[in-house]
């Protein structure tokens, strides 16, 4: 390890409050996380609603698809989330 540069763990709640950035930046995609969840959860209800109409049942059948990768999204982010924490310098 190079001096002034700590390696954090993924996945360690301590990393997303180390400093400031750390935390304005865990912030950040915390919103984006929720956003995704909002969104999927939307999408499955008005979808789930569309299926009682026949005529509507294409479109609620891509409204489950497009939640479905909203689903994927999510995980993805939390991924990207914790290697960019983890990456961030730690002053000592």
């Amino acid at each position: 390890m190079t001096a002034g540069r700590q390696k954090n763990k993924l996945f360690s709640y301590k990393n997303r409050q180390i400093s400031e950035r750390h935390d304005l930046i865990n912030q950040y995609y915390e919103l984006a996380i929720t956003v995704i969840e909002f969104l999927a959860a939307l999408l499955f209800l008005v979808g789930s609603v569309f299926f009682f109409y026949d005529r509507l049942v294409f479109a609620g059948t891509w409204m489950f698809v497009i939640g479905s990768v909203f689903f994927i999204i999510r995980p993805t982010i939390r991924l990207v989330r914790e290697l960019h924490l983890a990456n961030l310098p730690v002053d000592e």
